[in-house]
Parts: C-alpha cells; structure tokens; sequence
C-alpha cells in the first residue's frame, strides 16, 4: 500500500513510516493486572503477632537449652612463648582462658613451654574435665584477625592443578600471583591459601595426668566429604616442583619423589583450603567420635609454628562438644525470645486499643472538613475558571 501527503515528494510506504512508541495495549503493558492489597486492621494484624510469638517462643527456649548443653574449654596460646614459664606449669591468665562444664572447675589451666633439643619450641597445656563428657569430642583451632574472605586470597589457587594435573607455568592460573614460580619452577600447590596454612601442630592424644588414662584423637575424617574427592594426588615430577615459601620448614630440602605431600589424603590442608567467611572463625583439627572423655587432668602439646604477629591477631585451642546448632551460641535462641516478645508487646497494646478505643471501618469522623480548605479548593476553582475563559 502506497500513499501521499501534500507536500511531500516521494510516496510514504508502510516500512518508511515512524515506528510508534506506543506500548503495547495489553494487560501487563498497561498495568491492568489483578493485584490484591491487605488492609491492615487491629483484628487482622493482632492473629499474626500472636502466632509469630507462639512459634519463636519455643523455638528460642528451644536453641538456647541446646546451646547451654554444650561443654566446652577455650586457651587462647598466642603468648604461650613469651609469657608462659619454661621450668615450670603456671596457672594460665584468667583473660585467655574460657570454659563451660556441667561440674565446677577446681584447678585453673595452666601451660609451660617447652624446647627441644633442635630449638623447636612447643606448649605444653594441663587443664581439668570437672565431669564426663559424652562423644562426640572436637578439637578446633581458632584463629582472630585473619580475613581468609579477602577477594584476592579466596581466588589464589590453581583449580586444575589441586585436581592433580601437572600444569605448565605458562598455564598456570594468574590469580596464584605472586606465588605461582620460583626459580621458574612450578610452586605447588600455588596461591596466598596454600602458603598461609595453619602449621601449629597438635598432638594425637590428650594425655593423662595424675592417673588419669590418655585419650586418643583421629585426624581423619575432619574434611567435608565433598573436599577428599576435590583434591587429588599430583602427577608432577618432583623436580618440576617447589614448596611454597612457609613450607620451607617442612621440606627444607624441596620435594622429593618420596616426600611430596599428597593433599588427596592430607586432610588438614583441604580443611584450611575451605576459607572462612569471618576474620574470627574455627577449623577442626582432631575429634573422637566413639569414646566418652573420662573426667581428669589431661594435656595437649602444641609445637609453635605458626606466626600471628604479621596479622595482629590471635590463636587459640579449643575444646567442644556440638549441640542442635553446632557449638555453644547464644546469640540465634537469644533473637528468637526478642522477635517473640516484641510480637507480643505489641499485640498486647494493639489488643487494648481495640478493647478501650475501636475505630469502625469507613468512619466519616475520620474525614477532614474544614472551612479552610474548602475555601482555598473554591478558590482555586475559581483561578482555573478565569484561565479557561481567557484562553
């Protein structure tokens, strides 16, 4: 179809006309879409409330019961070196140590530090289980001030070579910079994770003291499951390969082909390859699933290893059970009871309002008349009046 316009000097057709900007006429375009609004009212509002306070109520109880079940017994060791005496056990300040038990603490924890012939030093914790405690036992270690959720440290490592591949440098992921060679060889495994790993090493046992029998821990089992089946034994030579700078004192002399460490079996690096979310965060290093803790004096030797002076933060020993909601937290029960008696205080007073002062729906007491107003609208009708008439 073809047409003209006066004036115009070549036909308009129907693809050279103006695309129109008009949105399309239907329902959604032009917001005619069925929608439903609550009226909020005293009696509708004040039902909710009172089942919000019915549910948290219990549910709050409920997780702070649990969270009071759990027995626990945090050392903070960081100044074990500089405080703590070498010849012999001295009660632990009050202001590193923290503990709940069923039974009262009798003796306070005490530490002493040792050192051995080749000048590696370790502390030496003692410290009382007032009463039995039931399995399962987790031994964590804790760590303060250290931002595992960094952008750049959470990408530093290579995924294909924790998955055993023998990457080339050349191939090597960028975000393992600037820990990714040295010497132009390949350092494995690359990255700011693997070279900050957490090096203190715990003993596999609490050992008894004054006639009380040890107490083994396992090292196994400690990872997500999901972590042993993400990480795989390498396939590189271990002449192709370096340590990463901090693991120099494990492997003084580089790797060898016996002496290259096998992350598909080493469960304390997939644990610490999972970063933490908080610079305050818990990694388990030990447990014991099967057996009940004995009550008695026990002790734990930690060799000090690792440095907290770069990042000004803190160590500790921990010693736990779990609850419903893992360890002892007060804080999630706690916001429970305070969303529940919040509902509660306010259904009360809305409960009142609607007994002592009701307000019908729709009430024309509620509408505003005054003279004022109506004059100003009367005025104002009488300006647009005037306007029309002298357009």
């Amino acid at each position: 179809m073809v047409s003209l316009i006066k004036g115009a000097k070549t036909p308009l057709t129907k693809e050279s006309l103006p695309t129109s900007k008009k949105p399309p006429n239907t329902a959604f375009r032009q917001q005619r879409l069925k929608a439903w609004q609550p009226i909020l009212t005293p009696q509708s509002v004040l039902p909710l409330l009172i089942l919000v306070a019915c549910i948290f109520t219990p549910i709050g109880i409920g997780l702070i019961v649990s969270a009071t079940k759990v027995q626990d017994l945090t050392i903070n060791y960081s100044h074990c070196d500089t405080k703590a005496s070498a010849n012999a056990f001295a009660d632990i300040p009050k202001k590193y140590t923290k503990y709940h038990f069923k039974n009262k603490v009798e003796s306070k924890p005490q530490w002493r530090l040792a050192e051995d012939e080749s000048g590696e030093k370790s502390c030496e914790l003692q410290f009382e289980i007032p009463n039995d405690i039931k399995k399962p036992i987790f031994i964590y270690y804790k760590l303060t001030n250290f931002y595992q959720n960094h952008r750049r440290y959470v990408q530093s490592f290579d995924t294909k070579q924790i998955l055993g591949e023998a990457i080339k440098l050349d191939d090597l992921d960028t975000n393992c910079s600037p820990l990714r060679s040295i010497d132009k060889k390949v350092v494995y495994p690359c990255g700011l994770i693997a070279n900050s790993m957490f090096n203190d090493t715990f003993s596999q046992k609490l050992s008894g003291v004054n006639n009380t029998g040890d107490y083994s821990l396992t090292n196994k089992d400690i990872s997500w499951s999901i972590d042993r089946y993400r990480f795989k034994t390498t396939k590189y030579n271990a002449s192709d390969i370096v340590p990463p700078p901090n693991w120099m004192k494990k492997y003084p002399d580089g790797y060898t082909d016996d002496n290259i460490p096998d992350i598909h079996t080493w469960e304390e690096f997939q644990v610490w390859m999972r970063t933490a979310a908080f610079p305050k965060f818990y990694k388990l290093a030990l447990k014991n699933e099967s057996t009940t803790l004995p009550n008695g004096t026990y002790q734990m030797n930690i060799e000090l290893n690792y440095p907290i002076s770069l990042f000004g933060g803190s160590k500790s020993f921990v010693l736990t059970t779990n609850g419903a909601i893992g360890g002892r937290n007060m804080s999630l029960g706690v916001l429970y009871l305070i969303v529940a008696g919040l509902c509660a205080i306010f259904g009360i007073v809305f409960l009142v309002k609607l007994i002592f002062q009701p307000r019908t729906m729709g009430d024309h007491a509620y509408l505003n008349f005054d003279d004022e107003e109506n004059e100003d609208y009367e005025n104002l009708h009488e300006e647009n009046s005037t306007l029309r008439e002298i357009i």
